[in-house]
């Protein structure tokens, strides 16, 4: 299957959408978790994670905790991120 186009220039222009993709490759994190690790802001989290699960590019464990939920990449994510990878290297 290939990516679409679109996918891979959302994720290539935007250096909060691709590192947040490369942290959820490595490991499933929560919010305040990704937070630490790409010194980004509250808010530019929340941001690229609701634009990243709207796309299908992630995917939240366990929707129903409010209070903690944790997030991993799915299998289109990868492609993507494979893929931006590829054209960027």
């Amino acid at each position: 299957m290939e990516v679409s186009p679109h996918l891979i220039s959302l994720i290539a222009i935007s250096k909060r959408r691709k590192q947040v993709l490369l942290e959820l490759e490595k490991y499933t994190m929560s919010q305040p978790e990704l937070r630490k690790i790409t010194g980004m802001y509250k808010s530019h989290i929340s941001r690229t994670i609701k634009e990243l699960l709207s796309k299908n590019l992630i995917a939240c464990r366990n929707p129903k905790d409010k209070a903690f939920r944790f997030y991993k990449i799915t299998s289109l994510g990868k492609k993507v991120i494979n893929e931006v990878e590829r054209i960027i290297n």
